[in-house]
This record gives C-alpha cells, sequence and structure tokens, in this order.
C-alpha cells in the first residue's frame, strides 16, 4: 500500500504511528473537514497505463493558532477503501493541498482547499476488489524529531476524520466492432464482431469480460443518430457475434452500458457500403 507522499516527514509520521490505527492524543486540534467533493462528483475510471489526476475540493475549518506549514504539520483528504481501525487501500495527494483563507473569528480560520490525487494502475490500484466505492477522510499529522549520530528522537501525532465523502473507482473497459462483408449487396447477411475487455490493474493489462449485456447499433451513412438493433451477451473472452441483413449504407458499433465496476464503452463505428 502506498503511503503518503506530500512528504518524507508525513511518511515518516504515519510509518510510525501506523496509519490504520490514528493515534488520538490531546495535541491532536480540532479540524473540520466539509463540502468535500471528488473527482466533480463523477466516477474515477482507471485503465492500465495511464496515470489518473483526480481533483478534490473541500473546507476546512482549524483553530487559528494551527499553523500548517507542510514541513512539521499537515492537513489534506485521503480516499481509503474498508475501514479507518483496517484500511485496505488508500489514496493520497501527491502534492501539498492549496488553501485560501475564506472567513476568520477570534479562535477559527476557515479555508477553500484544493488537491490532486495521481491513481497509478498497477501501484495505488493492484487487485479487482479496489473497483468499488471508496470513502474520503480527513487528515491531520504533525511530525517533529532530530537525528544526529549520537542521538536520535522522533514525536507524531496523526488524526483521521472518515466518512467524509464517497468515490466511484471503476475500471476502463474497452469495445470494437468489424462488420463484414465489406461491400455488401443488399438483403445479404452482415456478420458484427467484436470484443469487450477491461482493465485488469494485478496485470496491467485489458482482459475479456464476459456475460455482459450489448447493444448492437447503428447509424445510416448521411445521419447522426444511432438506433438500437438488437442486444448481445459477451461470450468467452468477451468476444460478440451477431448477424443482420444490409439494408443500406451505414455504421454499425457495440455499445456497453457499463456495472457498478466497470465504466461505459463505445466502439468505434465500422462502415459498410451497401450496393
Amino acid at each position: 500500500m502506498r503511503k503518503l507522499a506530500i512528504g518524507t516527514a508525513l511518511s515518516g509520521a504515519l510509518a510510525l504511528a501506523g496509519i490504520a490505527a490514528p493515534a488520538a492524543s490531546a495535541a491532536t486540534p480540532n479540524l473540520v473537514f466539509s463540502d468535500v467533493t471528488v473527482n466533480k462528483g463523477k466516477a474515477i475510471v482507471v485503465g492500465t497505463g495511464k496515470t489518473v489526476s483526480v481533483p478534490v475540493t473541500y473546507t476546512m475549518t482549524r483553530p487559528a493558532d494551527l499553523v500548517i506549514d507542510n514541513e512539521k504539520t499537515f492537513a489534506a483528504v485521503i480516499l481509503y477503501r474498508g475501514t479507518l481501525r483496517a484500511l485496505d487501500n488508500e489514496l493520497d495527494p501527491g502534492t501539498m493541498p492549496a488553501c485560501t483563507t475564506t472567513a476568520t473569528t477570534d479562535t477559527t480560520v476557515t479555508e477553500s482547499c484544493s488537491e490532486t490525487i495521481q491513481v497509478e494502475p498497477g501501484l495505488d490500484l493492484f487487485e479487482a476488489a479496489d473497483a468499488t466505492t471508496w470513502k474520503a477522510g480527513g487528515l491531520y499529522a504533525h511530525a517533529d524529531g532530530t537525528a544526529s549520530d549520537d542521538f536520535l528522537s522522533a514525536e507524531s501525532d496523526v488524526a483521521i476524520w472518515g466518512n467524509l465523502a464517497t468515490a466511484k473507482v471503476q475500471r476502463a473497459a474497452r469495445l470494437t466492432a468489424d462488420a463484414s462483408p465489406e461491400p455488401v449487396a443488399k438483403g445479404k447477411t452482415i456478420t458484427v464482431r467484436g470484443k469487450l475487455t477491461r482493465a485488469d490493474w494485478d496485470s496491467t493489462s485489458y482482459k475479456g469480460y464476459s456475460g455482459q449485456k450489448a447493444v448492437l447499433q447503428f447509424r445510416a451513412a448521411g445521419s447522426t443518430t444511432y438506433t438500437n438493433v438488437k442486444g448481445i451477451t459477451s461470450g468467452t473472452g468477451g468476444a460478440l457475434t451477431t448477424t443482420v441483413k444490409a439494408s443500406k449504407s451505414g455504421y454499425y458499433r457495440y455499445v456497453f452500458a457499463g456495472t457498478a465496476t466497470t465504466a461505459a464503452a463505445k466502439a468505434t463505428g465500422d462502415y459498410v457500403k451497401v450496393k
């Protein structure tokens, strides 16, 4: 599990305190995280190669006398799967959050904050169970200490406020379509083959997704609108094969609506000229 990359001091603090069992103490300040929005409210769709940047925005209210210097004292929003007592996985910001003061009182400061969580398939997401609904948590960490060849001293304080928001993480899907023969005589049979695959983060490759509903669609030449032709279920290895009668020239494609764990996908339309 990758730990926070927003500073070596913080990484050390979490390693010492154990992020799965946050250290609560009298020194922990009262932070309030609110209005947390992950990826603009959209699902986080991750393939096998490209690192996905996930924007996170929130409001944070802190004690007026608390200085978050991003050197020894840190605050951020993380995403986690499981529970705070027993984390199954976590996703953390790769750079420090940017915060702007929006209101102050004698005892508090309220800030509008934004950050970016970088999600790398195969490293941050590495098993099928990661395709699920994650939770957002507000993190506070303080790390301090001294080190020399003669003496080493370290202390840390970590707290996480959980269940602030949710974010769905999905596997990216791919879909193909190949209609033949080309060209074809009117009234003859057209066979449309395709394949539905989805990201496998463990192997960082796309693998067949069988037993899933897809729809064959057709768009006549000169039109901009696809219409449904028939439904089909993907077979072994995600294979799709069906037939239609040739009536007019146009484009055939498959469409997959997606599932809870896998994002929707559309094939590029394949043109067939009807003589």
